[in-house]
């Protein structure tokens, strides 16, 4: 009887386990778990339990006024509604620069009106954010990804005065998000990019960093996580910011490199699905999880640093802005009270800094922090 149900019981645990298997490659687990197991450096923390930390909030937002398909007049009353409502909202808050909550939204190519951006500049204009480039594309070409993202950087800053000029080329620049998270050509179908070698043409077209990881629990999630790095174009592959060279004090950006700016991504355990399994926090915020005190403590714990600057955490979050339920919550009291949370929390512990940075912001925060020494005194040099 035994050696009859042997093998039934072997073939079970097989079966589950290569179900189980499938389950995680399709929710892109294969592609990251390991590397927050067995991280390739151990997580850099703050020198002293006590000791002073600057957090640099940058909220990204995919931003689409044409979310589900509606109506070009409800799209354009989805983006007054942020231009009326976010400087009411939010002006009474601010950060221990005396700044107020700021929002950087990257704005589709594909969903291009220029009613819509008419209304977005006019609150950016009032210092609430900044507008950066989103871009979703299907079996694209090189050329064709030039010509959108060269054309589409010269209509931003001509004609609606968004985006910004680099201050030493002189250079129309911009920060990118890829739409379907397919950087690279990097979904495991090819699907929503079709160009393996995107990094060259960010780059050409005045692209300043990417914004687009974390992207889990898609299968295009790197093996790189909670990282600030330098992805270089890698000739016949597709996926090349998969991994690259980290940030570091004392280390000037490589040739040819673009930088990544990841967001946090780790387990939340205090969140467990049957309660068993842990949920994943990858900074997005939705209507059903709006940002908290407790997941800034993960956001912080995450590690998300320049190399040899343990003191400086930067927390890149990311949200549709547009998307139903969500944009309630991100111009609703439940964002309100985020923000009096943290002013709290720094009232209560001094040393714990944070500063509300757009995604432009953040990235020059970035070189700043390479160009200072370990122990250097840094000081937030930020847009007025």
């Amino acid at each position: 009887m035994f050696w009859i149900v042997l093998p039934v019981l072997l073939l079970s645990i097989v079966g589950s386990l290569a179900f189980l298997w499938i389950r995680l490659r399709e929710r892109g687990l294969d592609r990251w778990v390991p590397a927050y197991l067995f991280p390739d450096e151990p997580l850099q923390r703050e020198q002293q339990q006590d000791a002073p930390v600057d957090v640099f909030i940058a909220v990204c937002d995919h931003y689409e006024p044409e979310w589900g398909n509606p109506t070009v007049e409800t799209a354009l009353e989805r983006v007054r509604q942020w231009q009326d409502q976010y400087p009411r909202l939010f002006e009474e808050f601010r950060d221990v620069d005396g700044r107020p909550p700021r929002h950087t939204f990257f704005y589709p190519q594909d969903q291009y009106r220029p009613e819509y951006l008419d209304v977005l500049a006019k609150l950016c204009e009032k210092g609430f954010g900044e507008v950066d480039i989103h871009l979703h594309h299907h079996d694209d070409t090189p050329h064709g990804l030039e010509e959108k993202l060269d054309s589409f950087r010269q209509t931003l800053f001509h004609r609606h005065g968004v985006l910004r000029k680099d201050p030493v080329t002189n250079e129309i620049v911009y920060g990118f998000i890829h739409g379907n998270w397919s950087l690279c050509n990097s979904r495991r179908d090819g699907q929503w990019c079709g160009v393996d070698h995107e990094i060259p043409i960010l780059l050409k077209t005045g692209c300043y960093a990417d914004f687009t990881m974390p992207s889990a629990p898609s299968d295009t999630q790197t093996t790189t996580i909670n990282s600030i790095y330098y992805a270089q174009d890698k000739p016949g592959q597709r996926k090349s910011h998969d991994r690259g060279i980290r940030a570091e004090v004392g280390r000037p950006a490589p040739q040819n490199s673009l930088l990544m700016i990841q967001g946090p991504l780790t387990f939340d355990w205090s969140r467990k699905k049957f309660g068993l399994i842990p949920r994943i926090e990858n900074g997005d915020l939705l209507a059903n999880h709006p940002p908290s005190v407790q997941r800034m403590m993960l956001w912080r714990q995450a590690g998300v640093t320049v190399k040899g600057r343990p003191d400086l955490r930067f927390v890149k979050l990311h949200t549709h802005g547009c998307k139903a339920g969500n944009i309630d919550m991100l111009l609703g009291p439940k964002m309100q009270r985020f923000h009096r949370d943290l002013a709290e929390l720094h009232k209560q512990q001094p040393n714990f800094r944070y500063h509300y940075v757009s995604a432009w912001e953040m990235a020059g925060m970035v070189h700043q922090a390479e160009r200072t020494t370990a122990d250097a005194t840094i000081t937030p040099i930020l847009n007025q």
